[in-house]
C-alpha cells in the first residue's frame, strides 16, 4: 500500500497550522516516525529503513549492508546477492530490497508512528520558539492574557504562549483574559515540559526598558541609567548619569510637567520612581540614594566588611531608614554596600569624630581619582609618541626632483611695495623710462643662464610693470559723479610731486567738470522732497559704508 504524501502533508499542517511548521520538518517527521514502525513490526531494533517520496508518494524500502562474510541475514548481505539486486554494489553499500506494503502494520506500530511524529513536531517547535526567543531575552515585547491561573498567567506573544509566574508579577496589578500587556522576555529554555518562555513585570529590567521607551535621551544614549533598585508596586530608585553636560539626566527622565515617568507610574501601577544622579564618589551616591532624608556625613565601619555608616540628623532618622525599612533596603540594593544609618546624637554619645572621618574618606577619593588621571594622561602621551614615531617627517623623508631652479620666496606686501616703488620711479623721469632691473639671486657659478631662464626673468618683470601701471591709472566712473570732497578721500595717492598751481588748476578742472554732469543728471525735487532724499541717503551711508572694505578694487567690473 502506497502513502499518498500530499493529502498526509495537508492534514497535519492543518492539525499544525497554529505551529506554523514548514513541510520539510513534517516529512521529515513522518519519514522517521515510518522507520520506526517498520523496525517495531519486524522485530529488528537496529534494522536499515529507507524512507523515499518518488512521484508524491511515500515508498518504505528495507535495506541491508553489503559484507564480505554474513553474520545476521537481517542486516547484512553477501556481494553475490547484492549484485544480483544492484550490479554496482561494494561492500559497505545499503542495498534497498523489496517494498514493504504499509498495510501489514498493526494497530501498535501506527501507534508507535503516531507517537514518534507527535514528538519530533514538538521538538521542531520547541526549536523553533527557541530560535525565536533566546536572542531578545530582556527585551519588551506586547502580550494578550490567555489564561489566569492562582500561581500564573499565560500570556500569548505571538509564536508562543509565555508563562508569567506569581513572582514575576506587579503585587498590586489584577490581570484578566484579553488584557494587553508589556512584558520582558526573563528565560527561554528548551529542555522544560512546560513553557518554553519565561516573561516578567516585576524585574528591574522592565523599568528600564519603559524609560528607554519614554525617554529619548535614553535610548539614544545621552543619558544612562547606572543603577535600579526596586519593590515592586511600592517604589523603585534609578541613578543616571548624562554623558553631555549641558543636558540634565533628572530633568530628562522627569519630563515636561513629568509626562515622560508619570506615564511609566502608570504602567507601573502607581509604583513610585525616585529619580538621583549617579556619583563616582560613594559618599555622594549613599545621600543621593537616600533622599528624600538629608545626610551629614558618610564613613567605613570597620566592624562589617564594605560595610558605611551614615550619620543623619536626628528628626530624619526615621525618614532615611523609611517604612519596615524600604527606603535603607533600596540603597544598599542600589550602592552594593551594606549601610548603618545613625543619628547625630549616637554619634556624640560615643565620641567619634565622624566630620573628621569623612573627611578623610574623601581625601582618598580624591586622590584616588587624581591617580586615575594622572594614568590616563601618561597613557594618552605613550599613544601619542607611538603615533609621532610610525608618521615619518618631512626632514627624514628624501624627495628627488631632479634639477630643478630655485626660486626664492617673495612674500606678498614686500612684492606689493617694491611694485610702488616701481611705479614711483616711471613717474618721475621724464625720459624713456629704461626696464629696471629686479635683484635676483646671482646663480652658481658652474650653472648658466639659459635662453628659457631669461625669457621667464625678462616676463616676470614685464608683468610687474604692467601691474605698476595699473594701480596707479585705476580711475572709477563713482568720482565723476562724487561730491570734490568726496573725490579727495577716495581719490588714491599720488607720489609724483606736480607745481601747485598746474595742480589747483587740474583740481579746479575736475570740479567744474564733475558739477556740470551732476547738474545734468540732478532731477528737480521740491525742498521736502530733497529733505527726504538727504535723510535716506546719510541712513544709507553708515549702516551700508563700511571703511575696512577697499571699494576701489571693485570698481574695475563696472568699467
Amino acid at each position: 500500500m502506497k502513502i499518498k504524501v500530499d493529502d498526509l502533508q495537508k492534514a497535519l499542517l492543518g492539525v499544525e497550522s497554529d505551529r506554523q511548521l514548514s513541510p520539510e520538518i513534517v516529512e521529515g517527521a513522518l519519514k522517521e516516525a515510518l522507520a520506526k514502525a517498520y523496525r517495531k513490526h519486524e522485530n529488528i531494533p537496529d534494522g536499515y529503513v529507507n524512507v523515499a517520496i518518488e512521484d508524491g508518494h511515500i515508498h518504505i524500502y528495507p535495506q541491508r549492508m553489503v559484507v564480505e562474510e554474513v553474520e545476521d541475514d537481517a542486516l547484512e548481505l553477501s556481494v553475490e546477492d547484492a549484485h544480483k539486486i544492484d550490479p554496482q554494489a561494494k561492500i559497505g553499500d545499503l542495498v534497498n530490497e523489496p517494498e514493504v506494503d504499509f498495510k501489514d502494520f498493526d494497530r501498535a506500530d501506527v501507534n508507535l508512528a503516531k507517537s514518534v511524529m507527535k514528538q519530533k513536531i514538538r521538538e521542531a517547535e520547541k526549536q523553533l520558539i527557541y530560535e525565536e526567543y533566546h536572542d531578545k531575552e530582556g527585551d519588551m515585547i506586547l502580550g494578550t492574557v490567555e489564561t489566569v491561573e492562582a500561581k500564573f498567567v499565560l500570556v500569548n506573544i505571538g509564536k508562543t504562549v509565555a508563562m508569567l509566574r506569581h513572582v514575576d508579577q506587579i503585587p498590586t496589578e489584577h490581570y484578566y483574559e484579553g488584557q494587553t500587556l508589556n512584558v520582558v522576555i526573563r528565560e527561554v529554555n528548551k529542555e522544560t515540559k512546560g513553557a518554553q518562555v519565561l516573561v516578567s513585570r516585576a524585574t528591574d529590567v522592565f523599568v528600564r526598558r519603559l524609560f528607554e521607551k519614554e525617554v529619548p535621551e535614553i535610548y539614544q544614549g545621552i543619558v544612562e541609567i547606572k543603577a535600579i533598585a526596586r519593590e515592586p508596586g511600592e517604589r523603585c530608585k534609578i541613578a543616571v548619569y548624562s554623558h553631555n553636560e549641558n543636558i540634565d539626566p533628572i530633568g530628562a527622565c522627569i519630563g515636561p510637567r513629568g509626562q515622560r515617568v508619570q506615564a511609566i507610574i502608570n504602567e507601573l501601577n502607581g509604583e513610585k520612581i525616585d529619580i538621583f544622579e549617579w556619583s563616582d564618589n560613594i559618599s555622594v551616591l549613599i545621600k543621593n540614594a537616600l533622599s528624600p532624608s538629608e545626610s551629614i556625613a558618610v564613613f567605613p565601619n570597620p566592624n562589617v566588611k564594605d560595610g558605611l555608616i551614615v550619620v543623619v540628623p536626628d528628626n530624619q532618622l526615621s525618614l532615611a531608614i523609611g517604612k519596615r525599612g524600604k527606603n535603607a533596603r533600596l540603597a544598599v540594593r542600589l550602592t552594593n554596600h551594606k549601610i548603618d544609618i545613625k543619628s547625630v546624637s549616637e554619634m556624640e554619645e560615643a565620641g567619634i569624630d565622624y566630620m573628621a572621618l569623612a573627611q578623610e574618606m574623601n581625601e582618598q577619593y580624591e586622590e584616588k581619582k587624581a591617580a586615575e588621571r594622572a594614568y590616563k594622561q601618561q597613557q594618552r602621551i605613550e599613544e601619542l609618541k607611538q603615533e609621532d614615531e610610525n608618521i615619518e617627517t618631512v626632514d627624514i623623508a628624501d624627495f628627488d626632483y631632479g634639477d630643478e631652479e630655485e626660486v626664492e620666496f617673495i612674500p606678498e606686501q614686500e612684492t606689493a611695495e617694491s611694485e610702488q616703488e616701481e611705479a614711483v620711479e616711471e613717474e618721475q623721469t621724464t625720459s624713456e623710462p629704461e626696464p629696471q632691473q629686479v635683484s635676483e639671486p646671482e646663480p652658481e657659478p658652474e650653472k648658466e643662464e639659459d635662453e628659457m631662464e631669461k625669457a621667464a626673468r625678462i616676463a616676470k618683470e614685464q608683468r610687474g610693470k604692467e601691474r605698476a601701471v595699473e594701480v596707479n591709472t585705476f580711475h572709477s566712473k563713482f568720482e565723476d559723479f562724487a561730491d570734490a570732497s568726496h573725490k579727495e578721500e577716495n581719490e588714491p595717492k599720488k607720489f609724483k610731486k606736480k607745481p601747485e598751481d598746474s595742480k589747483k588748476q587740474e583740481e579746479q578742472e575736475q570740479k567744474e567738470a564733475a558739477k556740470q554732469q551732476f547738474e545734468q543728471m540732478k532731477p528737480i525735487y521740491s525742498e521736502e522732497e530733497l529733505a527726504e532724499i538727504e535723510e535716506e541717503q546719510e541712513y544709507e551711508d553708515e549702516s551700508r559704508w563700511d571703511d575696512d572694505v577697499d571699494y576701489e578694487d571693485f570698481d574695475k567690473y563696472y568699467d
